[in-house]
């Protein structure tokens, strides 16, 4: 089975990168999963039921989101139209699962490929440098006890800290397929397979403008630094990449096999 991930998909820019390239990358990897983080698809900030189903219409299974989630307030009402419909759409876009609980939505979601092949999704936020959040090493813990009968798990964990997204891989290295870090915008080259079988990247980039600072309109983030003064932040244009992995795991075991980064340029 193979997993294809879609690293933070950042305004508009990122949103076309995706519709150009998804169909050759489905055609070039055949996964049997996709998921993307879309918690910037809204110019930079949150995501929107509409811009879900954009995603969804793309070809894209299951969104995760991070710490923009609750930008675009529409979400909310959005999470809570699951209630009573099995079939609704949001029920595939997840918010981390360890905030605060009562909360709308979920941070996980258990599905099933074309094949018939059962898999479930996490979605978790880190701690370090990040808003206030709950344990995501006990959360992860308690979400895989929910899971019902897929061995194939995959974690996107929203954080800031290398260290912390590391760690976290550690702990759940051999229970789950893979721990995909995503938030810095900024890929890293240390993607592996764990000991245990589960792949792991540190961050797998983001899918937008990298003419930017991570995505966003450059004078305006490089004032901000040397005046300390308030900006208003516009999603970049220029050299637009997409960013992402996929991963080929043994769908009896869960174990992942391999992990290959994946970037894109608006000219390839």
């Amino acid at each position: 089975m193979r997993i294809l991930f879609i690293g933070d998909i950042f305004g508009r820019p990122g949103r076309t990168i995706v519709r150009q390239n998804l169909p050759s990358l489905v055609a070039r990897h055949q996964p049997d999963l996709i998921i993307a983080n879309g918690e910037n698809a809204a110019a930079g900030f949150g995501i929107t039921p509409s811009l879900a189903d954009e995603i969804f219409d793309l070809g894209v299974h299951v969104i995760t989101t991070g710490n923009h989630v609750w930008d675009k307030r529409e979400i909310i009402d959005y999470f809570h139209s699951v209630e009573g419909n099995p079939y609704s759409p949001a029920r595939r876009v997840l918010r981390p699962a360890n905030y605060a609980p009562g909360l709308a939505g979920t941070g996980l979601y258990e599905g099933t490929t074309k094949a018939g092949v059962p898999y479930a999704v996490m979605n978790l936020q880190g701690r370090v440098f990040m808003g206030p959040c709950d344990d995501p090493f006990r959360a992860a813990d308690a979400l895989l006890a929910q899971v019902e009968k897929a061995r194939v798990v995959f974690v996107d964990v929203h954080a800031e800290a290398s260290s912390e997204k590391i760690a976290l891989a550690w702990h759940l290295d051999g229970r789950v397929t893979a721990v995909i870090g995503t938030h810095t915008h900024v890929p890293t080259a240390d993607e592996r397979i764990l000991p245990g079988g589960t792949a792991f990247q540190t961050d797998t980039g983001m899918t937008g403008p990298y003419e930017s600072v991570i995505g966003v309109k450059r004078d305006a983030v490089v004032e901000k630094f040397l005046t300390g003064m308030p900006a208003r932040f516009e999603p970049a244009t220029g050299d637009v990449r997409l960013c992402g992995a996929v991963i080929d795991c043994d769908e009896t075991t869960g174990r992942a096999r391999s992990i290959e980064r994946i970037m894109l340029r608006e000219s390839d």
